[in-house]
């Protein structure tokens, strides 16, 4: 019954002729039984020698155990030891191969490796073992590693599945797939477990027994905890590594961000001062990419904004030179050896070669402008900081100039430093109340009679007086804080409106300018039935002007907006009229009320220069939409005869008012009326 008789023989006639020995063996059955033999010479009284006495027990379970404990105590081993990688090592490469290489001391595993799954080629590729690998991977069929439906390969099926493979003994199972040469490398049983991350598999861990039978359901619980950590800690250094990447690089285009350009530029600007040359920051702001996002949506705003990140890296040379900062804005820096000693006509080159190329977005080409401020090292600043800030000011001024690019000059730091303290001042105007509405009616040109009223902010400041609103319209646009003060215009104009219809006045309607901010926010409509929320008749008496241009961006969103407002019972007039280049099939289709010719026309009527064609071909345009016209910046008595003829139906302008304060309106106009 011994797996080798023949030597257990032999070793029982050595026992026999040893009449003093005795001896404890383990012996293997054919069967796989383990039997404990132990055998003593038998001595008579006499002294003498009369044979041998066995007994034989059999160990198998106790063996067994012995074995499965010291297996269980290996693995507990691999799981601490991997654990203490995870903990201080913070490369994934270096997590891998050290992840195999405990597995197989600590573990007495013959073999492991860990792949990562390559779903575009279909396949798991390996990246790190230890042990007796050899030429493994380079003799493996391609059914090992492939991914598929279809897959006969263990580490596949554990990717396909999420669930781990096991075969644990070669002689009873199935395995196929390397069978040969997997028992020359000793080995009999192996477990590949999948790896996930999320709720996708991203790679497997194979280990590799020298005994069959090794992978039972409790070993299999502590290697599946132990594949969960190393998943844990991948999942934890990607995150890391991404965390990493965007602290100082953008996600869409690969291009340095703001902190890394910094730091660039301050060691551009070492590199220059000890060569004694020069460098340029330049700063650049693509225009009409707004409207291009907002119309064709943002997956073409990301894909254009690659593709301009591609095309100034090509152009410039280095992508080390560039950087994006926000949505449309680039940064680039450029030492003297790239400038050829001639930074204006590089850059002039540079955006002239911008609008010339042609970009391709959903099958369609496109041309792209852009504006560009400079700052030049070491006239305009010999640090990072002061040479960006300088290139912002640059910037902000070509918006107003008209200018393409502009190098910075001391002024413009003043300019940028005068905003600043305006901003500062209009925050703590409105904490203290110092916007006042003043209000210039709208008179109808038959009968005379006022028929409504334009809100207008003014700032009252203590120290100067009224503030001319081309002075702080356009910072409370460009701040933000058009918001809070736009807010409080209309509830102040629906709180005059109700106060004078309260006291017994005629309460004309009041219209109130929305700025493009207002609108595009995404609370502007609850926010309008919170102003009108405070009395039920508070919606007649509110009329929203809103500029055609700001219409005419999103012609699909505004007519759902001003759809919103007038089921509110509010009144809508388009505002300049003319200026926006209005699509007459879409004019048709916007639920408006009113309609203002621009003050601009009004003016251009009796110069003979075709304005008054064009004023009358809008009130027949208006007429025929069933729309009332209103004229703003009515002037002069010729202007007013002009649109009586022409039917126009209302006006507002200095030839009968100047806007006034909420008290002399009330006093010269209303109580006057009634």
């Amino acid at each position: 019954k011994f797996a080798e008789p023949a030597a257990a023989a032999e070793r029982m006639r050595e026992l026999m002729e040893d009449r003093a020995q005795t001896a404890r063996e383990e012996l293997l059955l054919k069967d796989g039984r383990i039997i404990d033999r132990y055998s003593a010479p038998i001595m008579g009284p006499d002294g003498k020698y009369y044979g041998r006495v066995w007994y034989f027990r059999d160990i198998t379970e106790r063996k067994t155990s012995e074995a499965r404990i010291l297996g269980l105590n290996r693995v507990y081993a691999v799981l601490s030891g991997i654990n203490a990688l995870i903990v201080h090592v913070h490369d994934r490469d270096e997590l891998f191969r050290e992840a195999c290489r405990v597995t197989v001391e600590a573990g007495a595993f013959k073999m492991a490796w860990i792949g990562l799954v390559d779903m575009a080629a279909g396949y798991i590729r390996p990246v790190a073992s230890a042990g007796n690998v050899g030429d493994f991977f380079e003799v493996a069929p391609p059914e090992v590693f492939e991914i598929g439906e279809t897959t006969i390969g263990r580490a596949g099926r554990a990717v396909r599945n999420m669930k781990p493979e096991v075969s644990n003994d070669f002689g009873k199972g199935k395995q196929k797939l390397m069978r040969k040469g997997l028992e020359d490398r000793g080995i009999h049983s192996f477990a590949i477990i999948p790896l996930i991350v999320g709720d996708k598999a991203i790679g497997v861990f194979a280990l590799y027994s020298a005994r069959a039978g090794y992978f039972d359901e409790e070993e299999m619980r502590l290697l599946q905890n132990l594949a969960g950590d190393i998943s844990f800690a991948i999942d934890h250094i990607e995150k890391q590594d991404k965390l990493n990447y965007l602290a100082f690089y953008d996600e869409l285009t690969g291009l340095a961000n703001r902190n890394l350009f910094l730091d660039r530029v301050a060691q551009y600007i070492r590199s220059a001062k000890s060569r004694k040359s020069r460098l340029a920051v330049a700063l650049i702001d693509l225009e009409r990419f707004k409207n291009i996002n907002d119309s064709l949506g943002r997956q073409v705003g990301d894909a254009l904004l690659k593709q301009v990140a591609d095309w100034l890296t090509l152009s410039v040379g280095d992508a080390g030179l560039l950087a994006r900062l926000e949505a449309d804005h680039f940064a680039l820096v450029l030492p003297q050896e790239k400038l050829g000693g001639d930074a204006k006509e590089f850059l002039k080159q540079l955006m002239e070669s911008l609008l010339d190329h042609p970009f391709r977005l959903n099958d369609d080409v496109f041309r792209i402008a852009a504006k560009l401020g400079v700052a030049l090292f070491p006239d305009n600043g010999t640090e990072a900081e002061t040479l960006f800030r300088n290139a912002e000011a640059a910037l902000k001024k070509t918006k107003t100039s008209g200018e393409r690019y502009l190098f910075y000059t001391q002024q413009m730091t003043e300019t940028v430093a005068v905003k600043l303290t305006l901003e500062n001042q209009l925050r703590q105007a409105l904490d203290r109340e110092e916007f006042v509405l003043h209000y210039q009616p709208k008179i109808n040109l038959e009968s005379g009679e006022i028929t409504g009223a334009e809100a207008l902010i003014r700032w009252n400041d203590p120290n100067t007086g009224l503030v001319p609103p081309s002075r702080f319209i356009p910072i409370l646009e460009e701040t933000g804080l058009i918001y809070d003060v736009g807010r409080w215009a209309l509830r102040q104009a629906v709180k005059d409106y109700l106060r004078w219809q309260a006291a017994g006045l005629p309460a004309v309607r009041v219209a109130v300018n929305v700025s493009p901010l207002q609108l595009r926010n995404g609370d502007f409509i609850s926010d309008i039935e919170q102003v009108i929320g405070v009395d039920a008749k508070a919606a007649a008496g509110l009329e929203l002007e809103i500029t055609e241009s700001v219409i005419m961006e999103d012609i699909k969103h505004s007519i759902s907006l001003l759809s919103a407002l007038r089921t509110m019972g509010i009144t809508v007039a388009i505002d300049d009229f003319g200026t926006g280049f209005s699509s007459l099939s879409y004019l048709a289709k916007l639920p408006v009320d009113n309609l203002k010719i621009d003050r601009s026309f009004i003016i251009e009527m009796n110069n003979g220069s075709g304005g008054l064609e064009l004023v009358t071909t809008i009130i027949n345009l208006a007429h025929s939409l069933k729309l009332k016209v209103i004229a703003e910046g009515v002037e002069t008595e010729e202007q007013l005869r002009l649109l009586r003829q022409l039917n126009c139906e209302e006006m507002q302008g200095y030839f009968f008012s100047a806007p006034v304060s909420a008290d002399i309106f009330e006093k010269k106009f209303l109580l006057a009326r009634s």
